[in-house]
């Protein structure tokens, strides 16, 4: 018997998933259906899937399963792009929400004009970082990087040209290096004044993608840590810019940018 299943396509700075909200259209197998699904030829191509749920602890839930089937923590992309679907969807009225995912509760503002989700601010929450910089091996070279957690893993390395950076071959050895046992997202950053970064991204288990919001996040504690920026700044990545702060008092990291609603459609299982 076929069944229905009624999805979103939606991209943060590029970022782009496949929503479905799952309190509708339940969604066994997951992992199988994300790498069917985000093919880019035979599915509707993505960097994964996300399930939108009910929460006893949130407003919603979200589970979110990289374009490889195996199932992330967090994604500040997917949590912006969230904000939008449920208020625009009739899912909810509120314009500040909270979302339970597998890094914690976080909590969303959104910037609303005649019904409209122009953007979202997301709380990422409190990161845990190494002050000192960690030097490792890959593929023949030596990378120095600042390892920090955003709920899930992140490697910041620093250069002084990142377009020139070989993302593609670089980005995998670094991501299965034996430093990270559970792997890790890797991103390589130029600092371009106090206020900007310029960011590329291979994100564990989906590979280049245009847009990573933990890693704008990981990226600006590595460099506040390094004394390169301010704690506020705008981190430019292939899909778009993210605006990023870190809170001095409260620890916190918020982060500012689009959510944009391209397209919906029904899968057949």
């Amino acid at each position: 018997m076929t069944q229905t299943v009624r999805f979103h396509k939606m991209h943060g700075a590029g970022n782009d998933y496949i929503y479905i909200n799952n309190m509708t259209y339940p969604v066994s197998q997951p992992e199988e259906f994300a790498v069917r699904w985000s093919a880019p030829h035979t599915g509707i191509g993505s960097d994964g899937l996300v399930l939108i749920g009910a929460s006893d602890k949130a407003d919603f839930s979200m589970r979110i399963f990289n374009a490889d089937g195996s199932e992330a923590m967090m994604c500040g992309n997917a949590t912006r792009c969230i904000g939008k679907y449920v208020y625009e969807q009739g899912l909810t009225s509120k314009t500040q929400i909270t979302l339970e995912t597998l890094s914690g509760i976080r909590e969303l503002h959104l910037a609303v004009k005649n019904g409209t989700v122009d953007e979202v601010t997301v709380d990422m929450g409190q990161p845990q970082f190494e002050q000192q910089p960690v030097e490792i091996e890959a593929g023949g070279n030596r990378y120095t990087g600042t390892i920090v957690s955003m709920g899930n893993p992140h490697f910041v390395i620093f250069t002084e040209d990142v377009e020139s950076v070989g993302l593609s071959e670089t980005g995998p050895l670094i991501e299965r290096h034996p430093l990270f046992p559970g792997r890790t997202n890797v991103e390589f950053a130029q600092v371009l004044n106090s206020g900007e970064i310029r960011m590329r991204v291979w994100e564990r288990g989906s590979g280049i993608t245009q847009a990573c919001g933990t890693g704008a996040c990981a990226t600006l504690v590595a460099s506040v840590n390094a004394a390169k920026t301010g704690r506020k700044v705008v981190v430019g990545l292939n899909g778009g810019s993210l605006t990023v702060e870190w809170d001095k008092n409260t620890n916190k990291i918020w982060m500012t940018g689009e959510a944009v609603m391209v397209y919906e459609g029904i899968l057949y299982i």
